[in-house]
């Protein structure tokens, strides 16, 4: 069970830390050709999705891998849990149902990450 959470939390850093990167960094205006939801929300609110995203991938690995606050761990994987649960809401709202199983599988993978980093405590 623990390579397992350990192989899913690894494959999600590196998405989230990918994902995150890109909209920290790169203007609202270049985002809009991939990711047309980014006209819904400010710039500001772009780049603070991109900062969680960032810090989520962060919080799945580093925390884990150093045994410093491990709790940090489930807590990140939570929070990442939220982040697809409102992109979700967002894609529906924009009637974008193609762009829903990939948000449904992350939401699931980040949940397995959660309940079996929070089961080892």
């Amino acid at each position: 069970m623990n390579l397992a959470l350990w192989i899913v939390a690894g494959l999600l850093a590196v998405a989230y830390l990918g994902a995150g990167l890109l909209k920290a960094t790169q203007p609202k205006e270049r985002l809009q050709k991939n990711l047309p939801w980014v006209e819904d929300f400010s710039a500001g609110t772009v780049r603070f999705i991109g900062v969680v995203e960032i810090l989520g991938a962060v919080g799945l690995i580093l925390p884990q891998a150093t045994g410093i606050a491990p709790i940090l761990t489930p807590i990140a994987a939570t929070g990442l849990v939220v982040v697809q649960a409102l992109a979700i809401r967002t894609h529906v709202r924009r009637h974008e149902p193609q762009v829903l199983p990939a948000n449904i599988a992350l939401l699931l993978l980040a949940a397995f990450v959660a309940v079996g980093r929070f089961a080892g405590y």
